[in-house]
């Protein structure tokens, strides 16, 4: 596996990024929770210190998953019930206190790796709204059955959208998960391939802008559901 490592010491983790290499994974180190932040992609897991020097871990895990659902294992120095349990609720998928023993952290990450795949597996990869068809794995998008030509960037903000159907993406987790960091792309490249994507697929309503927010793919549920109770009680 490709890892990083985020130590807030710098020379803390050398021991462990060794003991992680000799079990054949590849680990990359930084100190900082704003080098997380800028350089998630590509990693199969995270392994994150939660004393960092610039900011509080578990901030720097919330913010990670507005954006990214990579496996993250905490490296904590509390082992008691409620460090454990806040590190799980703030989106972590496994804790880890320290000092680590490398088998245990090796096989951990490998069992938080092999649940992600299972679920990610199990969640499908197509997507249908209407007469409108998304295969994720094959990156292949069809209207009323004709197949849509879409540049590599109009997929992956396709993409993005309609992982999370119904639910409001802002304009920065759009552009840090398409070009892999909201604060140096430029708002006005989203605002470009987003308007050629929604031409191209040709289905007012299914991408929705949200006025000083962000996009979202489909319907809002809450409407829905308020419309379905008006028509039921009509």
């Amino acid at each position: 596996m490709r890892l990083i490592l985020i130590d807030g010491e710098a020379d803390g983790g050398d021991a462990l990024a060794q003991g992680l290499e000799l079990h054949g994974h590849q680990v990359e180190r930084k100190h900082r929770g704003a080098d997380l932040l800028l350089a998630h992609h590509g990693y199969h897991a995270v392994i994150l210190d939660m004393g960092l020097p610039d900011m509080d871990g578990l901030q720097v895990l919330r913010k990670l998953r507005e954006v990214s659902s990579v496996p993250v294992v905490i490296l904590g120095e509390h082992a008691d019930e409620r460090s454990i349990v806040l590190g799980l609720h703030s989106g972590a998928d496994d804790y880890v206190v320290k000092p680590a023993r490398i088998g245990e952290l090796a096989a951990r990450l490998e069992a938080v790796t092999r649940r992600v795949g299972v679920a990610s597996a199990a969640r499908g990869k197509t997507v249908t709204s209407e007469d409108v068809r998304v295969d994720l794995a094959a990156r292949r998008v069809e209207v009323a059955g004709e197949l849509v030509p879409l540049t590599r960037l109009e997929f992956e903000l396709l993409r993005v959208l309609a992982e999370r159907p119904g639910i409001a993406v802002s304009r920065e987790q759009l552009m840090d998960c398409v070009w892999g960091d909201s604060m140096l792309a430029v708002s006005r490249k989203l605002y470009v391939h987003m308007a050629s994507l929604r031409a191209k697929l040709d289905r007012p309503g299914l991408i929705t802008n949200i006025r000083g927010y962000g996009y979202r793919w489909g319907p809002d549920p809450y409407e829905a559901t308020a419309a379905s109770n008006l028509l039921h009680a009509v």
